[in-house]
């Protein structure tokens, strides 16, 4: 069963203040718009706190205008009034605009900080060494990518904006409310203490399942797509049932998590209305004492109502914004642990070098995935250019690790290999990588036309070239059966294409790319023996005139190599044609003679 879903949602940092002191570094740059944002957010929130003030004014005016009609000795000052209302129009009009120029910087500030994450991320994949990805999931990386870098530009937008703003709001309604009247403010100070204690609560039993629902939905998530995938396999062994109880069983789990975590959380605005109500009820109430008194007006009281109803909504966004800031830490932290990873060892200087003739010698090389455990003990190999050296043996024997060392993506422990006597460590990567082409086992295919996809190969190639290296591989004839021939598009995971066909398409690639040492890597276990025939036919071409190195466990494919290399626990034990190796009756001849046995046994 999969397990729960590892990301930000989930979890809290490890590292809260480091990860919050990058991400100010991360964005220092942006500082100018930062600076700009948060004072247009403040102006806003400024001008907005000082309308009630303003609106109480009128209404002062108008109550005692209208007392005075009443009483004969005056009028209504509806002139004056409507100049107060004219300025506090200005004066929210300002405001919004206000709001409006920060929202339009701070959003535009996340982006790019968006923006140049997933660009930081990108480059950093190429510097990446080969162990990362082998050890690490690429769902892991993807979500590094995409969930995580959205989350730190969502958090980051609304929790910087937020405290600014809630703070602000907090202040200002403060002070205003202390101008006003120090016995209503005193009131409305004491609901304080009770909001914090109730909206600790919530926040406390809400988290809970809110981390199940995280985790639970991750789960439902792998189950969702592990039956997607092997839909098949459920369907021919008739575990339909049990694929569905499965599901039924978290889901039903998840279903509990979710309407409890929000069923929880949606009490934290009840509760804030129900204390603010509370003090709304005690300023009305004692304020009428007051404005009876004469010691507050009308317009006061009115203002100050709408000051308490300001009051607790900041109070609410900000242990809210707790939440998102927690959020944001461990969205950035997964973030800047991936920028942070060991990269692959400097490149050495470029150096000039002639054209590669193709001469390969492997010398007393060493290596291990690991320190504890050596995979290639005392390698040693000459290859004269042009000449074809397959390498066989049992799994795990460490066929496939030799071509990752000889094309760097993993460095040796302990000795040498130089490709036309240059050590492969002396050149830059990218400039050793020109010299080689591969055809793998696992053909990879991205979406795109057929022609798009044998371009790979050599960026710039002419259409006659293309269809050129499409002949020279034998893929011309299928791909002219195809509907749009050359401009059919392969789908995501190039399903709309056989398996032979795919192959016979990165065969094409290689031929287009013309370099002078080619890999093949188990190119024809996938494919049934007809198939096996053509594409074995295209290699045979392809290997024409180049240093070819085939890995292989169909021994039959290769009987016409120039030199065979047995490897046994990484030590080479024999080494030889195939005539050469057969009469020795040594462990290629066993791994040989083992094939058909295996036939014989499977007619019997």
């Amino acid at each position: 069963m999969p397990g729960p879903r590892r990301g930000p949602a989930s979890e809290c940092a490890r590292d809260f203040s480091g990860t919050i002191k990058k991400l100010l570094a991360y964005i220092a740059h942006e500082r100018i718009a930062l600076v700009i944002s948060l004072v247009c957010a403040v102006a806003s929130v400024v001008f907005n706190v000082v309308g009630p003030r303003i609106l109480g004014m009128a209404t002062t005016k108008l109550f005692e205008g209208f007392t005075a009609k009443l009483a004969g000795t005056g009028s209504i000052d509806f002139s004056g009034i409507s100049y107060i209302l004219a300025g506090l129009m200005c004066l929210y009009v300002t405001s919004a605009l206000f709001n409006l120029l920060q929202g339009f910087l701070m959003t535009g500030l996340t982006q790019r900080v968006c923006y140049r994450m997933r660009r930081a991320i990108i480059e950093k994949i190429d510097r990446m060494p080969l162990a990362y990805f082998e050890r690490t999931s690429t769902g892991d990386v993807l979500s590094r990518i995409t969930n995580d870098v959205d989350t730190v530009g969502q958090s980051l937008n609304q929790c910087v904006t937020q405290v600014v703003t809630s703070v602000t709001q907090l202040i200002g309604v403060t002070v205003m409310m202390l101008s006003l009247s120090l016995e209503l403010a005193g009131i409305t100070f004491l609901t304080i203490p009770v909001s914090l204690v109730l909206v600790v609560i919530v926040v406390r039993a809400s988290q809970r399942y809110f981390r199940q629902q995280q985790a639970l939905l991750g789960r439902v998530d792998g189950i969702v797509e592990e039956s997607f995938s092997g839909q098949s396999v459920i369907k021919v062994f008739n575990r339909e049932d049990r694929a569905l109880a499965d599901f039924d069983q978290d889901n039903d789990r998840l279903y509990h998590a979710g309407w409890k975590s929000q069923f929880l959380s949606g009490l934290m605005h009840p509760i804030m209305n129900f204390v603010a109500n509370l003090a709304y009820v005690a300023v009305v109430a004692v304020g009428a004492f007051l404005a009876i008194a004469g010691t507050i007006t009308v317009g006061d009281i009115q203002a100050f109502m709408q000051y308490v109803r300001n009051f607790t909504l900041p109070i609410t966004q900000l242990t809210q914004v707790s939440n998102m800031v927690q959020m944001l830490s461990a969205a950035a932290e997964r973030v800047f642990e991936f920028l942070d990873a060991p990269e692959e060892t400097p490149d050495a200087p470029a150096r000039a070098t002639g054209a590669c003739e193709g001469r390969v010698s492997f010398s007393h090389v060493r290596f291990g995935y690991t320190s504890d455990k050596t995979i290639i003990h005392d390698f040693s190999c000459e290859v004269e250019p042009g000449e074809t050296v397959a390498i066989v043996g049992p799994t795990g024997a460490g066929k496939t690790t030799l071509m990752k060392l000889l094309m760097r993506f993993y460095d040796v422990d302990a000795g040498a290999i130089l490709v036309d006597g240059v050590d492969v460590r002396d050149r830059p990567r990218d400039e050793l990588r020109s010299d080689f082409a591969m055809v793998l086992q696992d053909t990879w295919l991205f979406e795109g036309t057929i022609a798009e996809n044998i371009r790979y190969g050599r960026e710039g190639a002419t259409d006659d070239e293309v269809r050129a290296a499409a002949r020279a591989a034998l893929a011309d004839h299928f791909i002219r059966t195809l509907p749009g021939g050359y401009d059919f598009c392969l789908n995501e995971d190039a399903s709309n294409v056989s398996q032979g066909q795919k192959q016979l398409l990165t065969i094409a690639r290689a031929f287009i790319a013309d370099r002078p040492i080619l890999i093949l890597d188990e190119a024809t276990s996938n494919v049934d023996t007809r198939t096996e025939e053509r594409i074995q036919r295209a290699m045979d071409a392809l290997m024409q005139g180049r240093t070819s190195f085939v890995i292989a466990h169909r021994l039959s494919t290769i009987r016409s190599a120039d030199k065979i290399l047995v490897l046994r626990d990484g030590d080479i034990v024999e080494s030889g044609t195939h005539e050469e190796l057969l009469a020795q009756g040594g462990f290629y001849a066993e791994l040989y003679n083992s094939q058909f046995e295996d036939v014989d046994e499977w007619r019997t």
